[in-house]
């Protein structure tokens, strides 16, 4: 999917290996490229440059991190996690000023720090501990780092902000992305790491391609005509169904309708942003609608109950994608409610070949079918080789079991139905 959104992956070559089962699977991984000796180089000296560079503003917030301690606005007694600024890809501009700046870098560092002091706390928390004690929101904590970087911009030319718990870094739409690296790198040369000064190539030696926009927007469960609209070109086209069989009151019935009472967002560590209850999870490409997961938020996990997409994009593997992104969604929300650990794919059967990718998202655990306890998937695998049904939690049969064995063959991602109507619990951690 980044790659799509970017403009680098051969759509025309993904698609033919997509219609044609004897093409490897590399073919979906092919980029286009000038083919040539010194464009590798470049690329290389390129990803030097960027490394270089998101090095030294992990240091310049490791430094500020280590200031806020040293003055009493974050916990002394707690080891904080080191700082990562990471390059941020076209397909996840999200928060771009259009005409005015380009979002270039970005930290989750408020995250880790919120976590990391909320449970440190929760250790030592007693009945007395007064409301102050309370750990900081990410939102709060990048706003301070970010306060604190104003020297970097100025520097640097970079335009440093906090958004929504993130450090974000801009640089000015009408500055050359070559002459702003170089720009970074020589500060970097300089402070931290004393390394000789090297220059990036101009981006017109590499061939211009169209990017796109992707937009992932979750609304509440609702009807929706352009949803039903592609719903219904999925069930034809996918799973041969016919026009009968799609009727907008089974539609409604299967994924708008929920018995699940919406919890709207209550301040506290009780309710995530999002709230709990039924979602749609939408993924838009330049506008286009191109797949909608349906999932349950609640208290304890992520319930992921079906997915749909717009047949022409099989080549991107929405189904992949959709997962993992709905896994990104229970790290982010664990943070504002430690309470939802766990994304659950739902029913798993070993024997069905369409099912077996769900346990390559792990660690992952199996529910026992007789005393409902939860069995790590590596641990059952053995089990489930030999016999259609058994008793997971039966320790004499664990016991038993040959668990040296691969908890997935290579070839079970490449098997993965993109319907995700079956699952199973996955741990995010």
């Amino acid at each position: 999917m980044p790659r799509f959104v970017d403009g680098a992956l051969d759509v025309k070559k993904a698609v033919e290996a997509t219609e044609d089962p004897s093409t490897c699977a590399s073919a979906f991984n092919e980029v286009s490229s000038l083919g040539t000796k010194e464009t590798s180089s470049v690329t290389k000296k390129e990803k030097n440059m960027g490394d270089h560079i998101t090095d030294y503003l992990s240091e310049q917030v490791d430094n500020v991190i280590w200031t806020c301690r040293e003055s009493g606005q974050f916990p002394c007694s707690v080891q904080l996690p080191k700082a990562s600024v990471k390059k941020v890809s076209q397909a996840k501009r999200k928060l771009l000023v259009e005409g005015a700046e380009n979002l270039m870098y970005s930290s989750n560092i408020a995250f880790q720090i919120a976590a990391t002091i909320r449970q440190a706390q929760s250790i030592v928390k007693d009945a007395s501990q007064s409301a102050e004690d309370n750990p900081l929101p990410p939102k709060i904590i990048a706003e301070k780092l970010a306060a604190s970087l104003d020297q970097l911009a100025k520097t640097n030319g970079l335009s440093i902000r906090a958004c929504n718990g993130h450090i974000n870094y801009y640089t000015a739409a009408t500055q050359a992305s070559s002459n702003k690296d170089s720009h970074i790198a020589t500060s970097s040369q300089e402070s931290a790491t004393g390394r000789e000064g090297c220059s990036l190539r101009n981006s017109s030696m590499h061939p211009k391609r169209k990017r796109r926009r992707l937009e992932i927007r979750l609304k509440r469960s609702s009807f929706d005509p352009e949803e039903f609209a592609l719903y219904k070109r999925y069930q034809i086209n996918v799973h041969n169904d016919t026009p009968d069989d799609v009727s907008e009151s089974l539609y409604r019935n299967f994924l708008v309708d929920t018995p699940l009472v919406p919890v709207q967002p209550s301040g506290d560590d009780r309710v995530p942003p999002c709230g709990f209850g039924s979602f749609h999870q939408q993924y838009v490409i330049d506008g286009h609608l191109v797949a909608v997961g349906v999932i349950d938020i609640l208290p304890k996990c992520l319930s992921s109950n079906y997915l749909f997409w717009d047949p022409d994009y099989a080549f991107l593997s929405l189904g992949k994608y959709s997962a993992l992104q709905e896994i990104g969604l229970v790290k982010e929300n664990e943070v504002y409610c430690p309470s939802l650990q766990y994304y659950y794919l739902g029913y798993y059967i070993h024997s069905c070949s369409k099912m077996r990718y769900k346990a390559a998202y792990r660690p992952s655990e199996l529910l026992c079918p007789l005393r409902y306890k939860w069995i790590p998937f590596e641990r059952a695998q053995s089990l489930l080789d030999k016999k259609s049904y058994v008793v997971l939690s039966d320790s004499v049969l664990l016991q038993n079991g040959e668990s040296s064995q691969p908890l997935v063959s290579g070839n079970v991602m490449e098997e993965q139905d993109d319907d995700n109507s079956n699952n199973v619990l996955i741990d995010d951690e």
